[in-house]
């Protein structure tokens, strides 16, 4: 669905089936535009767009592939949507690819993106969790059950560190799309099991100033602190955001 909103509408499921039997790339729809574009380039922008190009293609040609695994699963998942890969870690990484597509396309320049919802029952059996995710966070203290939790959150940072290196490996402007980004990850919750949300683990990343550093906010700072920091940065000048009480100075542009 996000690829179809970025990329072309394919309408209902057996329209979108349709759609990829008629027309096997989308790329391939626009073949004579695209040819007429590069006419116009020069060879610099003509190795940008085929750049860019190419990681669409491949990015199409993995749905196509996970679409076609979707079909042959053994298992009974009605909820299913077309084209969800059966592994996690892949349709974490493929929805990465697609934010930095629409980045690098500039098709939009603000997104959300959630790893893992609240509440969520999910098992990690590829890194060898199999108890569901959130009765792991409601562990009273236990040792083995914190350390599977740890693992989980580690997990997610990974595929996180995924998306910032696609995003550094990507040229735009005078750096990278990383160097022009301002991305916030996070939780809402520091400790789950008394559903605490004070010192909550948060990383910022891209931008200027350089990262690299640990900032330990005042006791009692509010989130909306760093939102309203972060919108300075990006240009939205506003006096407060929601409960903010000021902007965190170590990450402020001044």
């Amino acid at each position: 669905m996000a690829f179809e909103r970025l990329f072309g509408d394919g309408g209902s499921i057996a329209d979108r089936k349709s759609e990829l039997r008629k027309d096997s790339s989308l790329l391939d729809w626009v073949r004579e535009d695209i040819a007429r574009l590069q006419k116009r380039l020069g060879a610099g922008d003509r190795s940008k767009v085929s750049d860019y190009l190419d990681t669409v293609r491949e990015v199409e040609r993995r749905i196509q592939n996970a679409e076609a695994s979707t079909g042959q699963s053994t298992l009974r998942d009605l909820d299913r949507p077309v084209g969800v890969p059966a592994s996690y870690a892949d349709h974490a990484r493929l929805m990465f690819d697609l934010q930095v597509l629409a980045m690098q396309g500039d098709v939009t320049r603000v997104m959300t993106f959630q790893l893992a919802r609240e509440t969520s029952n999910r098992s990690y059996p590829e890194i060898g969790i199999s108890e569901s995710h959130h009765p792991l966070t409601h562990n009273g203290g236990d040792s083995e059950k914190l350390a599977k939790v740890a693992k989980i959150n580690a997990f997610h940072v990974s595929l996180f560190a995924y998306y910032l290196e696609k995003l550094k490996a990507t040229p735009d402007g005078d750096g990278s799309l990383l160097d022009h980004s301002s991305i916030l990850y996070g939780s809402g919750m520091s400790n789950a099991d008394i559903h605490d949300h004070t010192n909550l683990p948060i990383i910022v990343a891209g931008g200027k100033p350089s990262g690299g550093r640990h900032i330990v906010a005042k006791e009692n700072t509010p989130l909306a602190n760093l939102h309203l920091t972060l919108l300075d940065r990006v240009g939205v000048k506003i006096d407060s955001f929601a409960d903010s009480k000021g902007k965190i100075p170590e990450l402020s542009l001044a």
